[in-house]
């Protein structure tokens, strides 16, 4: 084999099977036999695990997504089990320090410092993975911004599952709802900001080095402004108009805002990578002849 094949890059084959769905079934089916088991013996020590499967469940069935379309990306499983753990705990570390800091009563004012403190924060655990590594492929900048923002997520819901729990004297019913409702709102939320940032810090960077120019500042903010908005704008307008069906409205605006731009960013990274990977064949195939002769 010639050096210009070996130095070919190499791609994952693209898989586009159900394996997200079978996990994410697999884990519901787990979630609704431990809220059986608990409610039968109420034993206390079930409560970790019960509220851990509830609220990975999402999360990791939402980054499996992405994973089985990751056929242009270099990132592989272990890099993505690295960021979804690094982005959920350093993530939650730093938001516990900073937030109690900036923060002082929750206001609409106040849930942009939320967006601007979590989105730092996030992002911390895709900065640690990348850190040695290339990251110039904004396929795999959103990839791992997907699986830190749910690891965020995952340990978030978690804590206010159990503080909840807590809250209502143990109420089982209380655990079902909030890890339930905070699973299925976890996809428009966290992991969707957190791609959206990482994939513009890798399009925008080099390979051995980050860039934070404009377009990386801009993203930041951008997400920092719908994560404000997801948590203060939906209050503010069932305020002002009484209406609950308004301030659902008003959420699903931001909702479908943020997963809008992420489909943008997808269908650009592919086609960034589909364009990278064609040129580097087009070079091997050029250089073999060369090397061959020699």
């Amino acid at each position: 084999m010639s050096e210009a094949s070996a130095a070919a890059p190499q791609r994952p084959e693209a898989t586009h099977g159900g394996y997200w769905l079978r996990v994410l079934l697999i884990g519901l089916v787990l979630f609704i036999a431990g809220v059986g088991v608990f409610g039968l013996t109420g034993n206390p020590n079930l409560f970790p695990t019960v509220a851990l499967i509830g609220n990975l469940l999402v999360p990791i069935s939402y980054v499996a997504f992405f994973y089985q379309r990751r056929h242009l990306s270099k990132v592989d499983l272990p890099t993505t089990a690295r960021a979804f753990f690094y982005g959920g705990v350093l993530g939650t570390f730093a938001a516990a320090l900073l937030e109690p800091i900036f923060i002082h009563r929750l206001t609409f004012t106040s849930a942009f410092v939320v967006g601007l403190i979590e989105e730092f924060a996030k992002i911390l655990g895709v900065l640690v993975v990348a850190r040695g590594r290339p990251h110039d492929a904004e396929i795999d900048g959103l990839l791992l911004g997907a699986a830190a923002g749910m690891g965020f997520a995952a340990l978030e819901s978690t804590g206010y599952a159990f503080t909840a729990f807590l809250e209502s004297g143990g109420s089982l019913s209380v655990l079902v709802v909030v890890t339930l409702l905070r699973g299925l709102l976890a996809p428009i939320g966290h992991g969707t900001w957190t791609a959206i940032l990482a994939s513009v810090l890798f399009r925008e960077s080099g390979r051995r080095r980050f860039r934070l120019d404009k377009a990386v500042i801009l993203a930041y903010l951008s997400v920092s402004l719908l994560h404000g908005l997801w948590d203060g704008l939906p209050d503010a307008v069932g305020t002002l108009t009484g209406s609950d069906l308004y301030a659902i409205a008003a959420g699903a605006l931001v909702a479908l805002v943020g997963l809008v731009a992420l489909w943008r960013l997808w269908r650009e990274a592919v086609k960034r990578q589909t364009g990278s990977v064609a040129a580097a064949a087009l070079l091997t195939t050029v250089a073999r002849p060369t090397a061959e002769g020699a």
